[in-house]
């Protein structure tokens, strides 16, 4: 019983930290907020967006809006099919799927003027940027192997190595 108990904490743990993956809230503009005269594409072009990422968008209730548009709309800075569109002050918005989202200001003049972001988000399950598959035959040397690049561990890969050693040792306990 021991034993069932131990597996069992060490499971809750080990499902605790992988729980702890790295979604990212992102404050649009950082301490220029949402507003006129920020360069959003300056601002977006350093970072990685993922699915489950969010967008938090601060500005004056009232003197801006924040609405997700199609690429169209928001080439032509229109509002009239926005997808979803808010004008509380504080507008958070989950990055659910992959692929380009578009979001603009819907009051007049003000995505014309540049206040309009888009991101491009990857998928939480693939890289983000694909790889090419390789059109060379393959030779018939011996096969080399690789090592990973040891930079590229994800958080969740350390947490669950963390945490395997963890349970290793707390069942070693008992």
């Amino acid at each position: 019983m021991a034993c069932q108990s131990s597996l069992a904490l060490g499971f809750l743990l080990l499902i605790s930290c992988v729980s702890w993956s790295s979604a990212t809230d992102y404050t649009v503009g950082d301490s220029s907020v949402w507003a006129t005269g920020v360069d959003y594409t300056t601002w977006a072009s350093g970072k990685t967006f993922n699915e489950g990422d969010t967008l938090t968008f601060n500005y004056a209730s009232g003197s801006h809006t924040v609405s997700e548009v199609s690429s169209s709309d928001y080439s032509s800075c229109s509002t009239s099919n926005a997808i979803t569109s808010d004008n509380s002050g504080t507008t958070k918005i989950t990055l659910k799927t992959s692929g380009t989202h578009y979001f603009i200001c819907g009051v007049p003049g003000h995505c014309s003027g540049g206040m309009k972001l888009s991101v491009t988000v990857g998928s939480s399950s693939s890289p983000s940027t694909p790889s090419t598959p390789s059109t060379t035959p393959p030779s018939s040397t011996t096969p080399t192997s690789t090592t990973p690049n040891s930079g590229t561990m994800s958080m969740v890969s350390v947490a669950v190595l963390g945490m395997s050693g963890l349970a290793a040792f707390v069942l070693g306990l008992f």
